[in-house]
């Protein structure tokens, strides 16, 4: 459906005479979809009901590895101009609502990370992990969560203060550390957290036993909880830069007298 989207959306444009480039294109099915059937339809999605590792691999990069591929496609730059006037602002107004700014936070995406990581120490992963029902649903709410978060935070860097985009990176740099914290429980921990300690039959002789395969599920888990956060860090840093350059912009285009005037206003402020 998206690779359709994307392609009626694409067709728009060249009906009105507009061309969009080439390299958004193959970055969006190349690597984006590309991404997506290789986790899919690969090792990763093959074994994700038999094995830990391949299992929390495959979570990990569907939330966080696919959409940030997706997203080099600029999807929603895409929507945003063949949608017509009525369409841009009716996404304005989304993108402007309440709940968009909130999960553009860049505090959410860690946190959200961290939270479903946890579940992979608990029983809980392992009726995950082998219902197909559970393993469906993943597949299709997995991306779209993970879209939901970068395509959001990729739009709305001009809406925060530098004051708050310090807080957001001071935070996300404590998630960071934070979103190691399953990866390193399942890699040291010598107890199978899971309780599924039955081998799956069929399994190749490669196998891993049950307690080995958390170790290498762990490791994976953790490495990829790590990168995960260095774009949001980056992101930020950037992000931080340039609002810092406007804000110092628009106290050199002040005048003295406009000066004057905000330091007077601002030493006739409260005090305590």
């Amino acid at each position: 459906m998206s690779a359709s989207l994307y392609i009626i959306g694409v067709s728009k444009l060249k009906a009105r005479g507009h061309r969009w480039p080439v390299t958004n294109t193959l970055s969006f099915f190349v690597l984006g979809l590309g991404s997506f059937a290789w986790v899919q339809f690969g090792f990763l999605g093959t074994y994700s009901a038999d094995l830990r590792l391949a299992f929390t691999t495959r979570i990990a990069l569907l939330l966080f590895a696919v959409p940030l591929l997706v997203n080099l496609g600029k999807p929603l730059a895409l929507l945003q101009i063949s949608s017509g006037l009525n369409g841009q602002r009716r996404l304005k107004r989304v993108l402007a609502s309440r709940p968009v700014r909130i999960i553009s936070n860049a505090i959410l995406a860690p946190i959200l990370a961290l939270t479903i990581f946890m579940l992979f120490i608990t029983p809980i992963s392992a009726q995950w992990r082998v219902n197909p029902t559970a393993q469906a649903l993943t597949t299709v709410l997995t991306p779209m969560l993970g879209l939901i978060l970068v395509l959001p935070f990729a739009s709305q860097a001009k809406h925060r203060t530098s004051l708050f985009i310090t807080a957001e990176f001071i935070l996300a740099f404590v998630e960071l550390m934070l979103d190691a914290i399953p990866g390193v429980v399942m890699s040291i921990n010598n107890v199978v957290l899971d309780g599924a300690r039955r081998v799956a039959a069929g399994l190749p002789s490669w196998a891993p036993l049950p307690l080995h395969d958390q170790h290498l599920a762990g490791n994976l888990l953790w490495g990829i909880a790590e990168l995960s956060d260095v774009p949001i860090l980056v992101a930020l840093f950037i992000r931080w830069s340039r609002q810092d350059k406007r804000e110092a912009k628009k106290i050199d285009d002040l005048t003295d007298e406009e000066m004057d005037a905000l330091l007077a206003e601002h030493l006739k402020g409260p005090r305590r």
